[in-house]
């Protein structure tokens, strides 16, 4: 019986000094940070990013949800105090209203949970590629910064289908990626 246990722990040494040969950066770089889940890793594989046509489902959904947001917050708030809500223009009240509930619900949902309501419906989660966990500045960089660009030139949206991490250039400025959360849960442990 003891031998038995000694030659599994054998082979197992020797798959996993076999598979952390062929590991890639980025797994190397999870299993730097989280040392203690190296057996869920060498099952589960290399990160698995999420792709344009999942981000884009995630971002509607998360826009469904900022429009109910403004329509049950900010646009009774206007009605109270008989605000115009017609009011044209870029800089009009109303307008900057809206603005700011959308830029702080992508910055509060990132930096609190990691993902927006549309990311968990999804199962995505954003990761930071340089450090353990998001941080403020990283977050305020994608977000604010890189998700007005984003928002301004459409069309920089796209870039998420043809960069190898699936990074849109709100990832790229802030250096993280969107993951499935099945890989970002073996890259953090479950108490965190």
């Amino acid at each position: 019986m003891n031998e038995e246990s000694n030659q599994d722990l054998t082979k197992r040494e020797r798959l996993s000094e076999e598979t952390e040969d062929s590991r890639s950066e980025e797994e190397r770089f999870l299993l730097e940070k989280q040392p203690h889940q190296r057996e869920n890793m060498k099952s589960f594989g290399a990160p698995h990013y999420a792709g344009f046509w999942m981000r884009f489902w995630a971002y509607l959904l998360d826009l469904i949800v900022i429009s109910s947001i403004s329509r049950l917050i900010v646009y009774p708030v206007f009605r109270a105090f008989e605000w115009d809500l017609n009011a044209g223009g870029m800089f009009s009240a109303i307008n900057i209203a809206t603005a700011a509930v959308f830029y702080l619900y992508f910055i509060i949902t990132t930096k609190v949970w990691g993902q927006t309501v549309g990311k968990m419906v999804f199962g995505l989660k954003v990761v930071s590629l340089t450090d353990g966990k998001l941080s403020w500045q990283t977050v305020f960089i994608r977000e604010l910064v890189g998700r007005y660009l984003s928002a301004t030139i459409f069309i920089l949206y796209v870039l998420v289908a043809f960069l190898p991490k699936k990074q849109g250039l709100h990832d790229y400025f802030a250096d993280t990626a969107v993951l499935h959360e099945q890989t970002v849960s073996v890259a953090e442990p479950a108490y965190s």
